[in-house]
């Protein structure tokens, strides 16, 4: 983390000498940042990285000499450090740049498809949050997929015995919860109750993720669309460009998308998932909030607390940021504060339970 008293010193890396120059503009443009040296390739940067041991790296992908990912992963094994992905919007870099949050990088930043320039001025404020963010990362250590079991199995899984049928998860996260949620799901049996997650991301990514998840978990994940019913054992990822709610129709809870402006910054939003969790669902509802910057959820979870939902929180030891979770336990919203890997165990727990409420 760099220290309050010094400006966040940023490496940037990318063979485009057009994203150079600009980040270099961007980051120098505010006053608490500033780049201490730019490399065409990762080779460059290796030696860079020795010579001004910088805060963040910004790191592009597709590069000469070496590939991108190779570089992360030898990085995160060797000199773990906070590093900020700079992705292209396109399908193949959406997959890249999830396996880059796997194998160790903070966040990442949407390159635009058209007119980089000018795009990239326009994102001059996300940019200088994000490094900010990075900056101030908890950075944890390489524990790629490959050493975790999947749990996605063909035989007929054992049927755990719910005291109801209604009950419903929901899951708020941003900064660092790509692979929180990842871990989660992954530790999770394919006859859990229906799953609904917002996760700040942008829409071009969230379908991939959604995907992945699937790939890799017992559960049914998907980018949920709007109008769809809400099933046991499937998991709906709020897509990039629309805030997600559960309404009820009849005796089926659906989804509900909607363009509604940003809440808190952000669209989707967690607070619109979990208000619409505590008007619908009521008690029937368990809340989860994940590592993220900002506050984000912390008051559709007290609103979710106080309709008789049972509310955990992501402690700070596992967070990469614990900036969310730390509002919602602020604000008295939280049940239990758990490590990451014990929120999945816990929720198992929770939905064989009826929960009462004094």
């Amino acid at each position: 983390m760099a220290q309050a008293d010094k400006k966040i010193s940023v490496l940037v890396v990318d063979d485009s000498a057009l994203i150079r120059k600009l980040l270099t503009e961007i980051i120098n443009s505010h006053s608490d940042m500033e780049v201490v040296a730019a490399a065409p390739d990762p080779l460059v940067a290796r030696e860079l990285i020795k010579l001004h041991n910088p805060d963040v790296l910004t790191l592009d992908v597709e590069m000469p000499r070496m590939d991108g990912l190779d570089f992360l992963e030898r990085l995160m094994r060797l000199r773990p450090m906070p590093v900020l992905m700079v992705s292209s919007l396109t399908e193949k870099g959406s997959e890249v740049t999830f396996k880059a949050l796997e194998l160790g990088a903070v966040d990442f930043i949407a390159k635009p498809k058209v007119d980089i320039a000018s795009g990239l001025q326009s994102y001059s404020d996300l940019i200088a949050e994000k490094i900010r963010i990075t900056a101030s990362a908890r950075i944890r250590p390489l524990t790629p997929i490959a050493n975790k079991p999947i749990r996605k199995v063909t035989t007929q899984p054992h049927r755990m015995q719910f005291s109801s049928t209604e009950k419903l998860i929901f899951v708020g996260a941003s900064t660092g919860g790509t692979e929180a949620i990842r871990e989660f799901l992954m530790d999770l049996p394919a006859d859990m109750p229906a799953i609904l997650i917002t996760q700040h991301m942008p829409e071009n990514f969230t379908r991939t993720f959604a995907e992945r998840l699937d790939k890799l978990c017992a559960l049914k994940v998907q980018e949920a669309t709007h109008n769809q019913r809400v099933l046991p054992g499937h998991v709906y990822i709020a897509p990039g460009y629309a805030h997600m709610e559960i309404v009820r129709s009849g005796a089926n809870y659906m989804t509900a998308l909607s363009d509604a402006p940003p809440v808190n910054r952000h669209r989707p939003a967690v607070d619109v998932l979990f208000n619409s969790a505590a008007k619908v669902a009521g008690a029937n509802a368990i809340g989860v909030i994940m590592t993220g910057m900002g506050k984000d959820g912390a008051l559709g979870m007290k609103t979710m607390k106080a309709a008789g939902a049972w509310t955990l929180a992501q402690d700070e030891a596992s967070c990469i940021v614990f900036g969310m979770p730390k509002e919602a336990i602020a604000m008295g919203a939280v049940d239990e504060v758990l490590p990451l890997n014990r929120l999945a165990s816990r929720v198992i727990e929770k939905v064989g339970q009826r929960i009462n409420r004094v």
